[in-house]
């Protein structure tokens, strides 16, 4: 999902050019016919007429260069945009936290927060948000799952206010719908995720949650192959990659919350089902998951001939099996659009929630949307009328 002015060549500004006159005659050397004493009395008017034409001139270069920096800016032309320049997120080279209570700070064992353990990744900024942060990317050379793919990331202003200079902060890892990949869509502005974010804490609904926003695939969906967020056998290792190698990239270089509490998964669509899954299969590292529109069940083509690992992957076995052996209290928030495209979305959530929900550890919230659609757009306003306050209520953080 996805969801430039013509430039024009100004001439430099150049007066009216008019061929000089002799003083005391014309062009062709013939006197003036004015009263004796003429020529001084004018002689005056010139030379304001002539700073008249001079003011004019440079309000008009002024106006120029101020077209020519926002065209600039707008098609993030150096110097007037900080497009790619380095991110550090307030840490020193060896990835702790530089003036934060960081480097050469001894943090006491009872915790709740956990330092930057590095090395620090090297971050470029994607976009500088109105309230000054920065929606900043790297390249994430998976240790665990073998595969290499990019990671957006965000912190809210309150993660340099000296205030939290101590704090750990909650990780949500935003998986986005359709192929995600090459890019995931919420790293942007358009969708309003970041911005939603701090207005929602600001209102008291909201952790002000650190923003992982990764590849969601190894590669585009264009033929209709899809990953389901799983290790599929045979192919990357995509399951890691969103459970162990992007926790790891932030906990690398954040202040991050040490127990499960402070870590949650939100997703549209099969960002929604991979998110979901991971919560229920790996309820020691995560709490909570904002679900929209989501697949309930595994259905990626590249499960044939893998029926095991295919039931390993699916949610509804693994709300069973949580729900069996009595595990770690999990949390999904469901919000599904009553005019989704798929038609049997809003039913199969319904029917997980009336199977599973509030049964035992498996802890659920379904929010109908009235005339919602199966978008991203749909999703995010709606997030913060109820989702967004449910996963808040059960985590932690800011932790010192």
């Amino acid at each position: 999902m996805s969801y430039a002015p013509e430039g024009q060549q100004h001439q430099p500004y150049r007066p009216e050019g008019h061929t000089p006159q002799p003083p005391y005659g014309d062009q062709y050397g013939r006197p003036y016919e004015q009263p004796q004493g003429h020529w001084e009395q004018e002689q005056p008017e010139r030379p304001r007429r002539r700073g008249r034409r001079w003011l004019i001139a440079g309000v008009s270069v002024l106006a120029l260069a101020g077209i020519a920096a926002g065209v600039m800016t707008y098609y993030e032309i150096p110097p007037f945009t900080d497009k790619g320049s380095s991110v550090s997120f307030g840490q020193d080279g060896g990835g702790k936290g530089s003036g934060q209570g960081g480097s050469g700070t001894a943090q006491p064992a009872n915790s709740r927060m956990l330092m930057p353990t590095g090395p620090a990744a090297e971050f470029k900024n994607s976009m500088t948000l109105p309230d000054g942060t920065h929606v900043a990317v790297t390249t994430l050379d998976g240790k665990k799952s073998g595969f290499k793919g990019k990671v957006w990331v965000w912190a809210p202003k309150e993660y340099n206010d000296p205030k939290f200079a101590k704090s750990g902060f909650p990780v949500m890892i935003a998986l986005p719908g359709g192929a995600g990949y090459p890019s995931n869509y919420w790293m942007g502005t358009d969708l309003g995720l970041q911005t939603s974010i701090s207005k929602w804490y600001a209102e008291g609904k909201s952790k002000p949650f650190l923003l992982a926003m990764p590849v969601l695939n190894p590669g585009p969906d264009d033929k209709g192959v899809y990953w389901d967020g799983s290790d599929i056998p045979g192919q990357p290792k995509m399951g890691t990659w969103l459970t162990e190698d992007v926790p790891d990239l932030m906990k690398a270089n954040f202040r991050t919350v040490k127990s499960r509490d402070g870590w949650a998964f939100m997703g549209s669509s099969t960002g929604g089902f991979a998110g979901m899954k991971a919560v229920l299969k790996h309820p020691d590292k995560f709490k909570a998951v904002i679900a929209s529109g989501p697949d309930i069940v595994p259905d990626s083509s590249l499960w044939k001939g893998h029926d095991k690992e295919k039931a390993e992957n699916n949610p509804e076995l693994l709300a069973k099996q949580l729900i069996d052996t009595k595990g770690p209290d999990v949390y999904i928030a469901f919000q599904v659009g009553d005019n989704e495209s798929n038609k049997k979305t809003l039913p199969d959530v319904q029917k997980f929630v009336a199977t599973f929900g509030n049964k035992g550890p498996v802890h659920t919230s379904l929010r109908v949307i009235p005339g919602g659609q199966h978008n991203a757009k749909t999703y995010v306003p709606n997030m913060g009328e109820g989702p967004v306050q449910y996963i808040s209520k059960v985590m932690e953080g800011p932790v010192e």
